[in-house]
């Protein structure tokens, strides 16, 4: 701890200001004060890095934040409007004698998610400000945490250096001083500020840094980005030297090709200070080459603030984000009088490449692409946005390997670094300004009670126009829009990896957009625009579009922007298929329509990874989302839906994602094209630029069984493919063993031929499965417990006892359904009397993901689905001639307080091997609802059977519209492994095309199988009950709690997942109608062991 006595802030205010000017961080006209232009990102290597520990006070508001002991009288406004009551007081009087308490924090870092010590907490929203909507006036309580650390300047630096101090992001907005001089202001969070401290700072011992940052700011109002509200010094922190009197202040790099694309024209434009002529040295290196130099370029500059060059390539290798070929580019300045002096080198890599929109596409390089992307926030569960360079490099390497080619930059720019790593390992970029004001719809449209029900397009008609007043159409904030577009403009123009420039998101269309598309074509004219805003691309490039069903995107690219059947502007979806929970679905159905219209070009997941933060309760965490840390307002869960956990590891999502945009489809040929012995396939090359050299193709004929037997296995010799085109192979089936009884499975995968910089060899990129034969796979049940006894049957008044030396089966004939069942070995069903009555019974609730949460959870829920009573029409019992004991139950499945429901007819066979055959035949009547979650059975089984073992999709789970990723096979898992522990609670872990699946005890290799009598079926299991995963706001071991039973789904049907927490809800062909069905599952008491 340390403390001060300070002089009171109010009196101390810009030069010319008076008592009514309000302070910087309430003013939309000054959002920077001395700050340098922003340049190209490099670091020179005369730099510290300033990340560590520093100090640190956190205060309520600015006016109880420390000030440094002022050295100068240009101090800014740093005050709250309540202080200037007292500005005419006289010094003595203003003495401030507060003690303030310094402590420790890490930089980068945010202040609120300091685990030692309270510094205010986490917010979460989407839309909604946490503030009132009174722009540019933010809360008087704006906390206010001041930073401070001590600096000294190597001592090799040049004397005459130009000392600079660099923030790479601070959130929202700050003052600094150096030894007590004030130095400059800056607001935009995620942008770059740069001053000269040169003046200020002492080249001998030891310097003061102080920055005070302010929580809330004028431009808080446009940033409103759908992620945490966090504050702090959240990027590195570097003082530079520069030379002091000859220097390169910027350098811009452009590449362009001939009409041929072969030959290019590197282009430079080089920003000077400089007073005397100097040399400029221009040296193009090819790493692959062992350094090889292509251009040594020298030429002699006068005194001038520009130098522009432009230098003939001859065939370049080109850079694509399928062939990141970088070249090590140098740029020297010297003396001309002494030209081997390097007064200053940048080293810069350069890749080839030119964008354009040619013939209404995108195109690179001449070629078409398409966008298979991702938006990526930055996050990080303990840290975040302050994201280790680590942790954002291992999720590149993550997409990479789930074959993702774009990033969308939501909604800001990310950390420099990251496009650095995005050159090397290639990546389509769309980086967009740090620019959303999403929050002001609401200001509009709660007044006018406008429901979110309500059509969207009449939704935008009735409050867009009226929500851009406040910013985006104010002329007013012309200039800090300007100040953020050229912000990213400006730091990453020299990236390849970077295609698309976006004017950021969701802050409806004005003037103030139109003026920042105006710069950017004035600044770069080499890169098209983005902007999902203009919805009739009146400035921007291209049209784009958020979470549209694929019938709307036929729709729009048949009509927007269309004349006479000719487009001049291509199509993409900035946002699509969210990420919610268990999702998203009909994945495939979007990549198949980008595949069929050449203007649609790919577009962006929303989004990349969930955001929770850890929430600490005593020595254990979990992950936290709106609410938890007690935030008001806040938007909930919405924060959870990306294709990773808040840990950044995959979800079934992402898999599902990989699957369905793999860049090679493998497909088998019909009859008709085979000949003998042979399958034929077809391969298609679906990369933009590249054959299929670097790949390797490999089989394996497989009999799927009660276990898995490989019959043949071998590598596919691939033709050339180049891009675009596909080839025929042939897998030869001579003399393959026959195993009877068994489904046999080609499986052909497609790897890595070698290792690259973002995944080993063998690395798997696609694969494709084909069954080779129509067996029913009866080989793979195992044989029941034979039983030469034949049934006992013991009839009371409420129950029936069917039993042998085997196994015994209770019925309860009150409720019309089986309540027990033991087997010699061990308990397999029971009944759960606080929950079911019985062990057995129809089933059609199911907890809700996520997505249906909005609509469909509502819908089931008003018909009373989760809440079906059972009413016993009719029983009978009696004994076949095979000795077999027949029930049939009629019973009536309905909600209270409805006029609809289900005549459920049952029949239960019980033969002596411990076999049950259930058929049913259910049929919906009354005012019933048009689809179910799903139709099956509930079966209710002992917890001690913790293994299966299952023939049919997996290992994953997999539903009607998000199965392409899995695989059918023989697989064996305890049971526990089959639930997906989403972040929020919901339904998981379905299994589907399931031939047969066994409950085993773990010791024993004895327990339960289910098939089902005719075709697949699905299935799931798992301890929690639907209402807890409804419930439940976080998993394990908070608020889900294992139920005393097991439920065991068998369903004949399934309801899709959708997108419809955002987005499209499950297709039709995904529903599952409310109609009559019949269907039969048999169940086995079975042992591995005698099997």
């Amino acid at each position: 701890m340390a403390t001060q006595a300070v002089v009171s802030p109010v009196l101390y205010l810009p030069k010319g200001s008076t008592s009514s000017d309000p302070p910087d961080y309430e003013n939309e006209q000054i959002f920077q004060r001395n700050r340098l232009p922003t340049r190209a990102y490099w670091i020179p290597e005369t730099s510290i890095l300033l990340n560590g520990e520093w100090d640190f006070h956190y205060a309520s508001d600015p006016l109880h934040a420390p000030l440094p002991k002022v050295n100068d009288d240009a101090t800014p406004n740093t005050s709250s409007r309540s202080s200037w009551a007292t500005y005419d007081l006289s010094p003595e009087e203003m003495v401030d004698e507060i003690v303030y308490e310094w402590t420790k924090i890490a930089v980068p870092g945010h202040w609120q998610l300091e685990r030692s010590r309270k510094f205010g907490r986490p917010q979460y929203t989407n839309v909604i400000y946490p503030f009132p909507v009174c722009p540019p006036h933010v809360p008087t309580d704006n906390p206010t945490g001041t930073y401070r650390r001590q600096f000294s300047i190597t001592k090799a630096w040049a004397k005459d250096s130009q000392i600079r101090l660099r923030f790479e992001g601070v959130d929202s907005a700050y003052h600094v001083w150096v030894n007590g001089h004030f130095v400059g202001y800056h607001q935009g969070s995620r942008n770059p500020a740069e001053f000269d401290i040169t003046s200020t700072v002492q080249s001998e011992g030891q310097n003061e840094l102080f920055v005070r940052v302010y929580q809330w700011c004028d431009g808080s109002y446009i940033e409103d980005q759908d992620q945490w509200w966090l504050s702090g010094i959240f990027r590195d922190v570097y003082i530079l030297a520069f030379p002091g009197k000859s220097r390169i202040d910027d350098y811009t790099v452009r590449t362009n090709f001939d009409q041929d694309m072969q030959n290019a024209v590197l282009e430079l434009s080089i920003d000077l200070f400089t007073l005397e002529p100097i040399q400029i040295d221009i040296t193009l290196c090819d790493p692959s080459g062992g350094d090889l130099v292509l251009v040594s370029h020298k030429q002699g500059i006068p005194p001038t603030s520009t130098a522009n060059m432009k230098i003939a390539i001859k065939e370049p290798k080109k850079w694509t984000a399928e062939t990141p070929y970088l070249y090590e580019l140098l740029i020297s300045i010297s003396d001309q009088s002494s030209p081997d002096e390097k007064i200053q080198t940048i080293q810069a890599k350069v890749g080839f490449r030119q964008v354009e929109i040619k013939n209404g596409q995108l195109v690179v390089n001449g070629e078409r692409i398409v966008l298979q992307g991702v938006n990526r926030h930055d996050h990080h569960p303990s840290f975040g946005r302050a994201v280790p360079l680590s942790f954002i490099h291992q999720d590149l390497l993550l997409m990479k390997q789930h074959n993702i080619n774009a990033i969308r930059c939501s909604h800001y720019p990310p950390n420099p670094k990251m496009l650095e790593l995005c050159d090397e390992l290639g990546f389509w970029v769309v980086d967009e300004a740090d620019l959303e004001c999403h929050g002001f719809y609401d200001a509009v449209a709660r007044p006018l009670d406008i429901p979110e029900e309500m059509d969207y397009e009449k939704r935008k008609k009735l409050t867009f126009s009226q929500a851009a007043e406040y910013t985006s159409n104010n002329p007013k904030w012309r200039q800090q829009y300007l100040d953020r577009m050229e912000s990213v403009v400006q730091r990453d123009k020299n990236h390849p990896s970077v295609i698309i420039w976006s004017l950021g998101n969701e802050a409806f269309y004005g003037c103030n957009h139109k003026s920042m598309y105006d710069y950017v074509k004035k600044a770069d004219h080499t890169r098209p625009v983005h902007y999902e805003g203009d919805a009739k691309a009146e400035t921007t490039d291209m049209y784009s579009y958020m979470y549209p069903s694929t019938e709307k995107l036929v729709e729009l690219s048949k009509t927007e922007g269309v004349t006479d059947g000719k487009y001049s502007k291509p199509i993409i979806l900035c946002e699509y298929g969210h990420a919610m929970g268990n999702g998203p679905g009909n994945l495939q159905g979007y990549q198949d329509f980008f595949k069929k219209c050449l203007r649609v070009q790919g577009g962006f997941i929303w989004e990349w990874a969930n955001h929770g933060l850890h929430r600490f309760q005593g020595r254990r965490s979990f992950l936290g989302y709106g609410g938890d840390f007690g935030d008001f307002p806040n938007d909930g869960t919405f924060v959870m839906d990306g294709l990773c956990f808040s840990n950044h590891t995959p979800t079934p999502g992402l898999t599902e994602y990989k699957k369905v945009i793999a860049p090679i489809k493998i497909s088998r040929q019909g009859n008709e094209r085979t000949t003998g012995n042979v399958v034929e396939l077809r391969i298609e090359n679906h990369y933009d630029f590249i054959d299929l050299n670097h790949v390797t193709a490999t089989f394996k004929i497989e009999a799927l069984a009660q276990s898995i037997i490989i019959l043949r296995a071998g590598v596919i010799e691939l033709p050339s493919i180049p891009t675009g085109t596909s080839q025929i192979v042939k897998v030869s089936l001579d003399n393959i063993r026959q195993v009877e009884n068994a489904e046999v499975w080609l499986t052909v995968g497609l790897r890595l031929k070698h290792a690259t910089n973002w995944a080993d060899a063998g690395h798997e990129i696609a694969w494709s499965q084909h069954q080779l034969n129509v067996s029913k796979a009866l080989g793979s049940i195992m044989k029941p417990l034979a039983s030469s006894s034949e049934l006992q049957l013991k009839a009371t008044r409420t129950q029936w006892t069917i039993n042998n030396d085997l196994f015994e089966i209770i019925f309860d004939r009150s409720t019309g359904g089986i309540t027990s069942w033991r087997s010699v070995h061990q308990k397999l069903l029971l009944s759960d009397n606080t929950t079911y009555k019985t062990a057995i019974s129809p089933g059609f609730w199911r907890a809700p993901t996520d997505n249906d949460r909005p609509h469909n959870n509502p819908y089931w829920k008003n018909f009373g689905v989760d809440t079906m009573t059972t009413q016993v029409r009719s029983l009978s019992i009696s004994r076949t001639a095979s000795g077999e004991i027949e029930i049939q139950s009629h019973t009536f499945l309905s909600p209270p307080i409805l006029d609809w429901g289900i005549e459920a007819y049952i029949t239960y066979r019980i033969d002596p091997n411990q076999t049950l055959q259930i058929n049913a035949k259910l049929t919906p009547t009354g005012k019933k609802p048009d689809h179910l979650p799903r139709i099956g059975l509930d079966v209710r089984v002992t917890p001690n059977l913790s293994t299966t073992s299952y023939l049919g999709l997996g290992p994953g789970e997999s539903y009607p519209d998000k199965q392409a990723s899995q695989k059918i096979s023989v697989y064996r898992s305890p049971a526990k492994d089959l639930f997906t522990y989403y972040e929020v609670p919901q339904e998981s872990g379905n299994r589907m095309q399931a031939r047969y699946v066994r409950l085993l005890h773990e010791q024993t290799s004895t327990g339960l199988q289910a098939v089902r009598n005719h075709g697949t079926f699905s299935w799931a299991l798992n301890r929690y009950t639907s209402q807890n995963l409804e419930t439940a706001k976080h998993p394990v071991p908070f608020e889900l709690r294992e139920d005393a039973v097991s439920t065991l789904r068998l369903d004949v049907a399934v309801a899709g997942v959708g997108t419809g927490a955002c987005g499209p809800d499950v297709l039709p062909q995904h529903r599952v109608k409310c109609e009559e069905v019949e269907f039969g599952f048999e169940l086995r008491g079975v042992s591995e062991v005698s099997a």
